[in-house]
């Protein structure tokens, strides 16, 4: 029987747009696929307890990378929920420092220009991750039949999940938009591509991004 999942849609500040979080109900409790900005904290811990998901409950929060928009709430769930925190080892410079090019080789100039305002990571918000995730790795021990997928270009630490049902969270490398597109905020074009081709070749029926509506594995850019 394929997992429950929830997506949770959460602003971005000042309008510019929104972040996917994905809460996967299991037999052992929740997984909770990345977090959200900080802004949204209250609607997030709204959106989990009425799913169900109380303190004790969230056994696992997977980082699909580390910008703050996808990070910014870890370390207040892991505080307030004992979740423990993964994500890959590439990235964790990212939310030790609060630096988001910790996790990239020079970062987009959109990044630099964007990052004071849209990605600001104070101290209060940083933190150690729990559990180093690798490519390969299985989530069967949190309750969920699924592995994970070392997708760079992005960022050099980005992930992605692959459910065994073949759900695919995919965090930022594509986006849905009007349609599904690679994302343009790529900080290695090269092993983007590579990534998107490594993807397209593997038993996906469903992505759901980090960015935009779900969409169909045949759709991928």
């Amino acid at each position: 029987m394929p997992p429950e999942i929830k997506t949770i849609r959460l602003p971005l500040p000042l309008r510019f747009g929104s972040v996917n979080c994905y809460l996967i109900k299991t037999d052992s409790g929740a997984i909770l696929i990345d977090t959200g900005c900080s802004n949204s904290r209250t609607e997030l811990g709204r959106e989990l307890l009425g799913a169900g998901c109380e303190p004790g409950g969230l056994k696992l929060i997977v980082l699909t990378h580390g910008d703050f928009d996808h990070s910014g709430n870890a370390a207040y769930l892991r505080k307030e929920f004992g979740a423990r925190i993964a994500m890959h080892r590439q990235d964790s410079g990212m939310v030790e420092r609060g630096d988001i090019f910790g996790g990239r080789e020079k970062g987009p100039f959109i990044f630099k220009l964007l990052a004071p305002v849209l990605l600001r990571f104070g101290r209060s918000k940083r933190f150690r991750p729990d559990l180093y995730l690798e490519d390969g790795d299985d989530l069967a021990e949190y309750g969920l039949e699924a592995r994970v997928l070392h997708i760079p270009g992005h960022s050099r630490g980005s992930i992605a999940v692959l459910t065994a049902g073949g759900q695919l969270f995919s965090g930022d490398l594509v986006v849905k938009k009007n349609r599904p597109v690679r994302n343009s905020l790529i900080d290695d074009p090269a092993a983007a591509s590579a990534s998107i081709a490594r993807l397209k070749s593997l038993k996906i029926n469903t992505v759901y991004p980090g960015h935009g509506k779900p969409f169909p594995a045949k759709l991928m850019p």
